[in-house]
């Protein structure tokens, strides 16, 4: 992916968390890699992201990548939805 791409993406990312997140900060203003279980992530809300993420990029996780560490940052999520995106 381009630098611009990996822009976008993260951008995307932050407005999905921000909606779906219900994280105790905004989304638009954490550090990329903010540990976003210890800002109040939950598995119900990973879930939510993971469905609007999907819907976002026109992508599906596979099982594999459906793990804790996936949904830890901006960054891991960035990290996977690039690898399934084909950067």
């Amino acid at each position: 992916m381009s630098e611009h791409d990996t822009v976008q993406v993260t951008e995307t990312i932050r407005q999905v968390l921000a909606e779906h997140g219900r994280l105790t900060k905004d989304a638009m203003q954490l550090p990329a890699d903010a540990d976003l279980y210890q800002l109040g992530l939950t598995s119900h809300a990973s879930v939510n992201i993971m469905l609007a993420l999907e819907g976002a990029f026109d992508i599906e996780f596979p099982d594999y990548m459906l793990t804790r560490g996936m949904f830890a940052s901006i960054d891991a999520l960035g990290s996977a939805v690039g690898t399934l995106l084909g950067g």
